[in-house]
């Protein structure tokens, strides 16, 4: 939506990198690893995780282009993405090669590069959640939203939050009362 309002444009360049919440939300101790699982057994989160590697692999522009579909799957559709045929179809969608999709998506050295962005994420940045924002100085900031009704509305927040998480590093932590969400948001 923020690109929209703004024309095609936006002030930042995203770059996208894993980061596992099945690992971070797992119960199974502080030695297990949600990537290690067999394919079968795989946290269905992680599969899009694989999918968005496996796109990559075709280039960055191929990955925005498969990601924007990917994320609106996911969470306006709410399709589980453990599903290769799904996952497929959005990859031929984005314009990528689906053979070599396919191929690189089953390619288990797509964990590894999971597993080592993760540890990155966690080690030297502080992630815990997504959206996490990384800005250029090293300051960073995890942020919820839910979608907003109106195009003017995101670019309005997005300017104000940008500023915020960008600008701002003596800013620990903004938190709104719930549940679920703020009063007089959906009505």
């Amino acid at each position: 939506m923020v690109k929209d309002a703004m024309g095609g444009e936006t002030p930042l360049e995203v770059t996208w990198r894993p980061f596992s919440l099945a690992q971070v939300n797992q119960k199974n101790g502080p030695d297990y690893r949600a990537w290690d699982e067999p394919d079968d057994g795989l946290d269905p989160s992680l599969w899009g995780l694989r999918a968005g590697q496996a796109a990559r692999r075709q280039g960055e522009d191929a990955l925005r282009s498969f990601l924007l579909l990917l994320l609106r799957a996911r969470h306006q559709d709410r399709v589980e993405l453990n599903d290769e045929a799904v996952l497929r179809t959005l990859a031929e969608e984005a314009g990528l090669d689906a053979d070599l999709f396919d191929a690189d998506l089953r390619d288990r050295s797509t964990l590894d590069e999971i597993a080592a962005s993760h540890a990155h994420a966690v080690d030297a940045v502080g992630v815990f959640g997504t959206p996490t924002f990384v800005f250029e100085g090293g300051g960073s900031a995890f942020l919820k939203l839910i979608r907003p009704r109106e195009p003017q509305q995101a670019l309005s927040a997005f300017n104000s939050l940008l500023g915020l998480m960008r600008d701002e590093a003596f800013v620990g932590e903004v938190k709104r009362p719930q549940p679920p969400w703020p009063k007089g948001v959906f009505d």
